[in-house]
């Protein structure tokens, strides 16, 4: 069983300084997740929220296209999803008997011999009806907290069990939208602190979990500059911290309506989540 890195090249697909995985001309990859894992951003047609072509896992197949590598991608991400229903379905993706879940164990076995790359982006969905109407719902946080701790497991142990040789999983944590609040007066200033802490929370949760079965974790949040409070000069919003100032620019949180707020990156964002994504892998492509 092989769970660490990816590590790309023109040529091959190496895993750790001891074991290489395979040769081939292909690399199958397979996103899991939730609606930022398909790209959903507001668009004319459905300012709430639709899928694109401009989400992180299209723009990492397009960083290793331009070394030659060629991602096969698949993204099986169901909007709303959670740790619960990812097991469960009853979802609007997941009707019928199968589930995410299901429907990523079935690629692995398919995909036994092949080489592939999972992408897991997981958790948010499980705390995101605490931190409704700019307020921290603390005891929905630690129901949620612990409902996590208990699933997130469970799905790690189907997936590294269901996997051939040649398989590497990567785990992505999440930045904070609600950092745009911050904004909106003191209350938004109070909500904007005390949402990082939650967050932190959720992607100390996440760490753990990965890191016990030995899969890497793309630091998102401090892609995003979560913890960066340094004051910038914005065109927008004059002086602000360096993180409302990031989350401004990567998401839709501060765009005018129809369109904002709205918790997805924009493609400026879906790059960033991209590229933190590369460099968790031991080598550039």
């Amino acid at each position: 069983m092989i769970i660490f890195a990816v590590m790309l090249v023109v040529s091959s697909f190496t895993v750790s300084a001891s074991t290489a995985v395979r040769k081939g001309p292909k690399i199958y990859y397979l996103d899991v997740g939730a609606s930022v894992s398909v790209g959903v951003q507001p668009t004319p047609q459905k300012p709430k929220g639709q899928r694109t072509n401009e989400g992180y896992a299209n723009r990492l197949v397009a960083l290793a296209a331009a070394k030659g590598v060629q991602l096969s991608l698949t993204q099986i991400g169901c909007p709303g999803e959670s740790t619960l229903t990812l097991i469960n379905g009853r979802n609007p993706c997941y009707r019928s008997v199968d589930t995410q879940l299901s429907d990523a164990v079935a690629y692995l076995r398919s995909h036994h011999l092949r080489d592939v790359l999972i992408t897991i982006d997981m958790g948010f969905n499980n705390i995101v009806k605490c931190l409704a109407n700019a307020r921290v719902n603390s005891g929905c946080v630690t129901s949620q907290m612990h409902q996590l701790q208990r699933q997130l497991p469970m799905i790690l142990s189907r997936l590294t069990r269901a996997e051939g040789p040649n398989v590497t999983l990567v785990g992505i944590d999440h930045y904070n939208p609600y950092l745009a609040d911050a904004l909106n007066g003191n209350r938004g200033v109070a909500f904007a602190a005390s949402s990082t802490l939650v967050m932190t929370q959720l992607n100390n949760v996440l760490t753990k979990n990965y890191k016990a079965f030995n899969i890497p974790v793309s630091r998102v949040a401090l892609a995003f500059a979560t913890y960066n409070h340094t004051p910038v000069t914005t065109g927008n919003h004059g002086v602000v911290p360096t993180n409302v100032a990031k989350v401004c620019a990567l998401t839709w949180m501060c765009a005018a309506k129809p369109y904002g707020p709205n918790i997805h990156p924009n493609d400026v964002g879906y790059k960033v989540i991209a590229n933190a994504i590369m460099k968790v892998l031991p080598v550039s492509i």
